[in-house]
């Protein structure tokens, strides 16, 4: 009988590292997908405003400064805590800046569509429109619900029974089933901050927006 039971408690305690390492690494790449969307979009739009500074005026100035409100959306709302897929607001004006900045390059087409620097400023104007798209796609992938639950389940069932399983044992001591409860506790608790990077401890770092917005003051001279 002691047996069954120790050969059970393996296999669950191993289905359990099994989700855990699936689960995370879900979770990571996630992450690091949120952190490298964030700098694309960063270099997008910086790269939009330095060929928007080779368009005639006034064209040059609007532009700048729709690019320069554009990035200053993106760190304004920082400190409220929410993902910018969350906030549609900001997304709405995002959309409202990316038409006006079409708008001037029509404007500038319409004159003279053979203008070298008209074209290289299209090229990288949309190129700042897919990367948004991009962003917000890989703001809202998050984990599945049934993969969060079905984790849950399985850390309580095995830590459950192993609990059960050295109580029968007297010999048993149960500080290891405690230990193993608290670090897959803490591993789980890793797996749901880096899942939602905005409302946790590990957030994802936005300097490369803020250091864009900051280098915009070159940008206007």
């Amino acid at each position: 009988m002691s047996g069954n039971i120790s050969a059970l408690e393996q296999s669950l305690l191993g289905l359990l590292a099994l989700m855990v390492g699936f689960t995370f690494l879900m979770a990571l790449t996630r992450f690091e997908a949120r952190r490298e969307a964030v700098l694309n979009e960063a270099n997008a739009i910086g790269t939009t405003a330095l060929r928007a500074r080779l368009l005639p005026e006034p064209h040059r100035t609007e532009s700048l400064k729709l690019l320069r409100e554009y990035a200053q959306i993106r760190v304004d709302y920082i400190p409220t805590g929410k993902s910018l897929a969350e906030l549609q607001s900001v997304i709405n004006r995002s959309n409202q800046i990316q038409d006006e900045l079409w708008q001037q390059v029509k404007a500038l087409s319409a004159k003279d569509n053979n203008m070298v620097p008209t074209g290289l400023f299209m090229q990288t104007l949309n190129e700042m429109i897919d990367d948004q798209g991009k962003r917000l796609s890989v703001l809202r992938n998050q984990i599945p619900d049934v993969v969060l639950l079905s984790l849950f389940a399985i850390a309580a069932v095995s830590c459950g029974f192993a609990g059960y399983a050295s109580r029968l044992d007297p010999l048993r001591t149960r500080l290891p089933v405690a230990i193993t409860a608290s670090i897959v506790s803490a591993v789980i608790f890793v797996i749901l901050d880096l899942d939602r990077p905005n409302v946790g401890f590990i957030k994802i770092n936005q300097q490369s927006m803020i250091d864009l917005v900051e280098s915009f003051s070159a940008f206007t001279n």
